[in-house]
């Protein structure tokens, strides 16, 4: 309704009984009295109601619209493209749209096709629960940590050292059937840096570049390389009770095969979240287990020292994945740990120098 103020009444105001509809040019009665029409849009008081003869009204016609569509809210804007993506792929046709002052991120679709919008994007939420797993996995920091390069650097100088002096560091460092006699407990852990020519030392910098780089990248550089330290000794220590006659034994298998049981079980870094996928968790582990049986227990190779490292692996990687954040990779708890194992490594080598 436009025009100058509404004019003022002479008399009670007679009701109104009919309202102007879309198609109608004039009202049947107005509120203020019984107008005329001057002309067509614009009314003006009867003959004599000299008061109100300044006034006019203009009635603006209402024409209906259509409804816009159907409003299916999403979480965030990549949901609104994923839902956007499932309803265009069964020929249904939508329209994505932000509204920052009310319901957010929204797809529109014809009311025709509403239910069975809804019904698509049920089914598509049904067959993908549980896939958030992939978004939380990056989280977890899995990547090639450039520690295991130092690693392998290390066995190479202890080997070429080894080399150098003949026997006398192999003999002083290996695993040995006489430990429980002797006392040399440090054994267990020299006989892991040591390796009987050039093609076992290969072999395993090979593979523990790959498995120890992944295994420090997900946990720390210092978890890791104390863990598969100890992973390694653990190795040892069930040949020596499991071999059943005299033997010697040295090699970094112990702790290669450690490192890929930390790689095992890194998914259940995502056992807290409720919403995790439990069957690629599950697939991860037994993927590990695979490799193990494919690198670990080659009849050739000491299967009962690649097994207890594995075990020590797993173990290990159990304790590790219920550390809090303030304890995790990259902290000073890392640090300290990776210190404590080069220690470890240091005293050891040290009393089986002085032993010799």
């Amino acid at each position: 309704m436009t025009g100058g103020p509404l004019c003022p009444a002479r008399g009670p105001a007679t009701p109104v009984e009919n309202l102007p509809g879309p198609g109608d040019r004039f009202p049947a009665r107005a509120m203020y009295g019984d107008f005329r029409p001057a002309r067509p849009g614009h009314w003006q008081p009867p003959p004599g109601d000299v008061s109100s003869t300044r006034c006019r009204v203009h009635i603006d016609p209402v024409i209906p619209t259509e409804p816009a569509g159907v409003v299916l809210p999403a979480r965030s804007r990549r949901q609104a493209m994923d839902w956007s993506l499932v309803l265009a792929s069964q020929g249904i046709e939508v329209t994505i749209d932000h509204q920052p002052d009310g319901l957010g991120w929204v797809l529109i679709v014809a009311p025709a096709q509403a239910a069975a919008a809804q019904a698509n994007i049920r089914q598509y939420q049904r067959e993908n629960r549980g896939w958030a797993l992939r978004r939380r996995l990056r989280d977890l920091g899995f990547r090639f940590h450039g520690g295991a390069l130092a690693w392998a650097g290390g066995l190479l100088a202890l080997h070429a050292l080894s080399a150098a002096t003949g026997e006398g560091l192999e003999l002083a460092g290996c695993m040995t059937h006489t430990v429980t006699a002797t006392g040399e407990w440090w054994r267990l852990v020299t006989a892991t840096m040591l390796h009987a020519d050039v093609g076992h030392l290969a072999a395993n910098v090979a593979t523990g570049l790959v498995t120890l780089g992944l295994a420090m990248g997900r946990y720390g550089a210092g978890w890791a390389l104390g863990t598969t330290l100890l992973a390694g000794a653990l190795g040892n220590l069930a040949g020596l009770f499991l071999h059943p006659g005299p033997y010697r034994g040295l090699g970094a298998s112990g702790m290669v095969m450690g490192a890929l049981g930390l790689l095992t079980v890194q998914s259940l870094g995502v056992w807290r979240s409720p919403r995790a996928a439990w069957r690629s968790v599950l697939a991860g582990v037994a993927a590990g287990a695979l490799l193990f049986v494919l690198l670990g227990l080659n009849p050739r190779s000491d299967v009962v020292a690649h097994a207890g490292g594995y075990a020590g692996g797993l173990l290990g990687g159990l304790l590790l994945n219920g550390l809090p954040a303030r304890l995790g990779p990259r902290t000073a708890a890392d640090r300290a740990a990776g210190a404590a194992a080069g220690l470890l490594a240091l005293v050891c080598w040290l009393e089986a120098l002085a032993g010799r």
